[in-house]
C-alpha cells in the first residue's frame, strides 16, 4: 500500500472528528445560551445567536427529521427526497464544470497565445466575478427562455459561470510554469506550438488545474443551487431550499437538513476531483513519496 493509501482513512477519520467537534460545540452554545437566558455566562451581554429552537433545533432533531416522510402520511422520506434533489443538481452542476472548465481552459490556451489578449482579457476575467450572482442568475434564465435554453441548461450555464474564472486563471499560470530551458529545447527540435502546448504545458499546468478544479467543483454546486432558486426550477436542492425557508418557522429543522445536503453534495464533487487528480498524477505522487 502506498502512502497515499495510507492517509486515506485518517483523512476520512479527520472528516468525521471534526463534524463530531462542530456537532458537539453546536450543542455546547445552545446549551449555554438555554442555561443564562441567552447572555454570555457571568454577564448580561446577549449571545449573537440565539438559541431558541426556532433558531437553533438539536442535532438530533435535525437527523432525527431526515427518516420523517416528506408529505403527512407518505412513504418517502425526507432522506430520500434529498438525494433525488441532490442528483438533479448534481447533473446541472456536472454540466456547469464541464462547460465552464472547457472554457476556462480554453481562455487560458488564447492568453498564453497572445500576450495582448492576456493583457486585455485578464482584467476584464477578474472584473467578471464581481458581478453578484443573485443579480445574473435571473438574467440568465430570461435570456434563456427567449432562446433555445430550458431552464435546466440556463442553470447549467450559470454553474458554468462561477467555475470557468479559477480553470482560467489557474491554468494560464500553469501553462506559463515551464522552465526556459525547456521550452528553448522544444524550440531547437522545432516542435510546433502545438506540441509545445500539449507534451510540455500541459503536463506543467497539472498541478495548477486540480487546485482549480476543486474550487471549480464546489462553485457548480454553488451556482446550480442559485440558479434554481432564481429560475424556480423545481427537482434540485435549490427549490427544496426555497420551499422549506418559506416554511421555515414550522419546521427549521428541515431547512438545516437542505443545507446539510447542499454541504454533502459539494463535499461529493470534492471528492470526486481529488480521485482525479490522485488517478492522473498517480506517476508524480509516488515519485514523490519513494
Amino acid at each position: 500500500m502506498t502512502e497515499v493509501g495510507r492517509r486515506a482513512p485518517f483523512q476520512i477519520l479527520a472528516v468525521v472528528a471534526v463534524l463530531v467537534a462542530f456537532a458537539t460545540l453546536w450543542e455546547g452554545y445552545k446549551a449555554m445560551g438555554d442555561a443564562t437566558g441567552g447572555t454570555w455566562p457571568g454577564t448580561d451581554r446577549e449571545l449573537p445567536v440565539a438559541t431558541d429552537d426556532l433558531t437553533l433545533p438539536h442535532v438530533h432533531e435535525i437527523l432525527g427529521t431526515m427518516v420523517d416522510p416528506v408529505q403527512r402520511g407518505g412513504d418517502e422520506t425526507l432522506a430520500v427526497f434529498l438525494v433525488k434533489s441532490a442528483w438533479f443538481t448534481f447533473k446541472e452542476a456536472a454540466w456547469g464544470f464541464a462547460i465552464g472548465s472547457v472554457f476556462g481552459l480554453g481562455l487560458a490556451i488564447v492568453m498564453l497565445r497572445s500576450s495582448f489578449l492576456d493583457r486585455g482579457l485578464l482584467p476584464w476575467i477578474n472584473i467578471s466575478q464581481t458581478i453578484p450572482l443573485i443579480a445574473l442568475a435571473p438574467i440568465v434564465v430570461t435570456w434563456g427562455r427567449t432562446t433555445f435554453l430550458s431552464d435546466v441548461q440556463a442553470v447549467s450555464l450559470i454553474a458554468a459561470y462561477l467555475t470557468f474564472f479559477p480553470v482560467a486563471v489557474n491554468g494560464l499560470a500553469g501553462l506559463k510554469s515551464p522552465p526556459d530551458e525547456s521550452l528553448e529545447l522544444m524550440d531547437s527540435y522545432a516542435a510546433p506550438w502545438s506540441a509545445t502546448l500539449w507534451k510540455l504545458r500541459f503536463p506543467a499546468a497539472r498541478p495548477y488545474l486540480f487546485p482549480a478544479f476543486k474550487l471549480a467543483a464546489t462553485l457548480s454546486v454553488v451556482g446550480a443551487i442559485v440558479g434554481e432558486i432564481s429560475s424556480g426550477v423545481r427537482g434540485g436542492l435549490g427549490r427544496v431550499i426555497l420551499d422549506f425557508a418559506g416554511r421555515y418557522s414550522t419546521g427549521p429543522e428541515r431547512l438545516y437538513a437542505a443545507v446539510i445536503a447542499s454541504a454533502l453534495l459539494g463535499l461529493f464533487v470534492f471528492g470526486l476531483t481529488v480521485i482525479a487528480e490522485r488517478i492522473a498524477l498517480r506517476g508524480q505522487l509516488l515519485e514523490d513519496v519513494g
